[in-house]
């Protein structure tokens, strides 16, 4: 029974292992895991100006502004899921219907929050006792998926914005 215990130990810690370093790459730091140099979400947003933030990339699509905004959101409601706590009636429509032309300081800010939110998760889940539970694998599972989806919208987005 122990040697199952001691696989079962090191299958979590290797699964958290990677788990990270998925996370880092997504957010911060490219690890040639999936990304290429420099095109995490953080480098990728600090390359976009609050100009090119507030154009809708077609007549339907949402501002890089709200794709922010709402993986903010997303962020915030995965992290109640992970921790069992209510969000409440969650609204996905609202950002997209909300967010559109922002000023360098809005742009600015909705960086900001993003960057505390994130770092907030990623304290949590780096912090968290049981992994035996579904919520944070679930949880952190969807964050890096969810993420990866809207980074490359927003990446292929920058290819219609920055045109010369």
């Amino acid at each position: 029974m122990a040697k199952t215990r001691a696989s079962g130990q090191m299958a979590r810690e290797s699964f958290t292992r990677e788990l990270f370093q998925i996370l880092d790459e997504t957010f911060e730091h490219t690890h040639g895991i999936f990304l290429d140099r420099d095109t995490s979400l953080f480098n990728t947003l600090e390359s976009i100006t609050a100009a090119e933030a507030s154009i809708p990339v077609g007549g339907q699509c949402a501002t890089l502004a709200a794709q922010v905004a709402h993986v903010t959101f997303y962020l915030e409601v995965l992290e109640a899921y992970v921790l069992n706590r209510d969000f409440g009636k969650v609204d996905w429509g609202e950002i997209w219907r909300r967010v559109n032309r922002v000023s360098p300081e809005v742009w600015s800010n909705y960086k900001d929050q993003l960057q505390q939110t994130y770092r907030r998760i990623w304290t949590m889940l780096q912090n968290l006792d049981n992994w035996d539970d579904e919520r944070p694998i679930g949880g952190a599972l969807a964050i890096v998926a969810h993420t990866a989806y809207h980074l490359g919208e927003i990446r292929q987005a920058m290819c219609t914005l920055k045109q010369p």
